[in-house]
């Protein structure tokens, strides 16, 4: 024996050190295979319908449930292309998010698609395409897992909220978010349609509101009211209806809130199909309603607006159509109007004149010009009136009438009638001092009423000339007929506490309105300004012969107002013809351009002291 002991033999396929069971090499490719059969058998008997596929596209192996799906058997489905079963090749991105995943350079594909169901329905499906890891399966090396899902109830019920969402509940219609949708997708590009029928790249638009819906809802409720709202909705769409057969067009009606509606009509024929709509969509309307035994007339106003949808935005749209149901309504309701861009532009013009006329009056951006009023039986210069000038940076110089009214709106009119007041009085009183051996000037100012009412013209007036120095006989202030006729309470007093300084008070336009004349002898009035119109009307007849009928009525103002003790003045003298015939009717004063048009005040001292006609 040997100086060393052998302990006992471990038994055989053990490790000889732990005494562990030995795994071989034959052992572990047994296990792989064990493995590979076990996932094969959750491929093939799987609910969810996958395909193994190789690097270049291709079926490797599809389960049970994919051919199910496909309606085939799934061997059939080796070999074809993956793409080709599900549609993964009909849009660019998708595609090519599809090739990346193949290639290895993607970890992960998922998209939706509506494929078709063996029994003939339509299925909404989510795709899924994965890179494969451990051993390859099916013999494939460096494939894919695609997968796909059945998402129909998912799909149904993201519809049914979707359609929630984008519907008005009383009428059914869709609402503003679906109609603003459909509107930017029909501006981005033309809708499909059949080639055999014309495209003509426009786009038309009816906006409409009813017309007193308000009452309907305060007299008879809520309910009648939505009542009502649905049966409109109804006849909106018969009529979209109606004008959309045989044409190329689209028709989207929808309710934008409250009692507002619109008709989107997608690649319009022109302007007439939308006003042919319009009055189509009156027409119906106008028929009474009967709404559970309550019968309803009802009204509306209607915008529209046709162009080309290139260069369209959604906004310049609505806003257009906005600005034409205004005019609708501001025309007298019950009546559609069309987009008139010349109106448009007027009206975004008065818009920025608005917006920066009393910013205008604080950087002192307007200027006077003066108008001699010429006295009619020797033609000197009594007076002069004050003609105030906007000098705007970006329209040139602007006359009266296109900012006055806008200062009357917005109150402007008080900071700049009370500068024009100061600036004209200072002006005359410096003519009165350059030239002391002459009859001094009297300044003539227009006030507008929202002077009489929003300020203490009174307190103005007298702090103005006791600044100047000027006299308050030689200040005379002009308000129109409309705003002095049927004056009381507080603009009369205004008047009368005028007059008591000493002002002179000149009625403008007079004439052109209903004057009360019992009403007139009673005001605290100096002065008649006869309207132009009058003046004008001194024509001859064939060139030979006055028209008599123009001249009774002027000498039975000029001699009603001389009884009354006030004086006359006469607007618009033009010729000297116009002004012999005033000077023998008796007229007091003419102004017109036969002595001069509105100047700038170096002109005016220049006719001081002069006969009119001679300068």
């Amino acid at each position: 024996m040997s100086g060393t002991s052998e302990g006992p033999m471990p038994p055989a396929g053990t490790a000889p050190d732990t005494g562990q069971p030995m795994v071989t090499e034959r052992d572990s490719s047994d296990v792989d295979r064990a493995e590979l059969r076990d996932y094969r058998s959750a491929f093939q008997v799987a609910a969810l319908p996958m395909a193994v596929v190789d690097r270049h596209g291709q079926v490797v192996r599809a389960n049970e449930a994919l051919g199910g799906l496909l309606g085939t058997e799934p061997g059939v489905l080796a070999r074809q292309s993956a793409a080709d079963l599900v549609d993964l090749a009909s849009d660019r991105r998708t595609w090519q998010a599809y090739r990346e995943v193949l290639g290895g350079s993607r970890s992960r594909l998922r998209c939706t698609r509506r494929l078709k169901h063996p029994d003939g329905r339509s299925l909404w499906a989510e795709i899924t395409v994965v890179p494969m890891a451990g051993p390859p399966a099916g013999g494939v090396s460096g494939g894919v897992l695609l997968s796909v899902a059945d998402i129909s109830d998912r799909r149904e019920l993201q519809n049914r909220l979707r359609h929630l969402q984008m519907h008005d509940p009383v009428t059914r219609l869709p609402n503003r978010t679906l109609f603003f949708e459909r509107l930017s997708t029909a501006l981005e590009g033309p809708p499909f349609q059949d080639d055999s029928l014309p495209r003509h790249g426009r786009i038309g638009l009816c906006y409409l509101d009813l017309d007193g819906f308000k009452a309907v809802n305060d007299t008879l409720g809520h309910r009648a009211g939505d009542r009502l709202l649905a049966a409109v909705a109804t006849r909106l769409t018969d009529c979209a209806e109606a004008d959309g057969f045989d044409r190329s067009g689209s028709h989207l009606v929808a309710r934008l809130g409250g009692d507002e509606f619109a008709i989107l009509v997608e690649d319009s024929a022109g302007t007439h199909q939308l006003t042919e709509l319009a009055r189509s969509v009156l027409n119906a309307l106008q028929q009474p309603f009967d709404l559970a035994g309550q019968r309803l007339s009802v009204s509306a106003s209607i915008g529209v607006v046709e162009r080309a949808s290139a260069g369209t935005s959604p906004t310049g749209l609505m806003q257009a159509a906005d600005t034409t149901l205004y005019w609708a309504k501001a025309d007298g309701k019950a009546r559609w109007t069309l987009f008139d861009p010349e109106r448009n532009a007027h009206r975004m013009t008065r818009q920025a004149l608005s917006s920066t006329l009393r910013p205008a009056v604080e950087r002192g951006e307007f200027t006077l010009e003066y108008q001699p009023l010429v006295c009619m039986a020797d033609e000197v210069v009594r007076g002069v009136e004050a003609l105030v000038r906007w000098n705007h940076p970006q329209f040139g110089m602007l006359p009266p009438n296109r900012f006055v009214s806008i200062a009357e709106e917005d109150g402007t009119i008080v900071q700049l009638g009370r500068w024009v007041l100061r600036t004209a009085c200072r002006q005359a009183r410096r003519w009165q001092v350059e030239h002391p051996g002459e009859p001094p000037l009297f300044i003539s100012v227009n006030v507008a009423v929202r002077q009489l009412r929003d300020s203490d013209l009174v307190a103005d007036v007298a702090e103005i000339l006791a600044e100047t120095g000027l006299a308050p006989g030689l200040l005379q202030l002009e308000l129109t007929e409309s705003a002095v006729m049927g004056s009381s309470g507080r603009p009369l007093r205004v008047l009368q506490a005028l007059s008591d300084m000493g002002v002179r008070i000149a009625i403008d336009d007079f004439g052109t309105g209903y004057s009360n004349l019992a009403y007139l002898s009673r005001l605290p009035v100096s002065v008649l300004k006869l309207d132009g119109s009058f003046v004008r009307g001194f024509r001859y007849e064939d060139g030979a012969h006055p028209s008599p009928a123009d001249e009774t009525i002027v000498e039975a103002m000029v001699q009603l107002a001389h009884r009354l003790g006030l004086t006359v003045t006469a607007e618009c003298v033009e010729t000297s013809g116009q002004a012999e015939r005033l000077r023998r009717i008796g007229c007091d004063t003419g102004q017109g351009w036969l002595y001069s048009r509105a100047v700038a005040p170096e002109r005016i001292a220049e006719l001081i002291g002069t006969r009119a006609l001679e300068v």
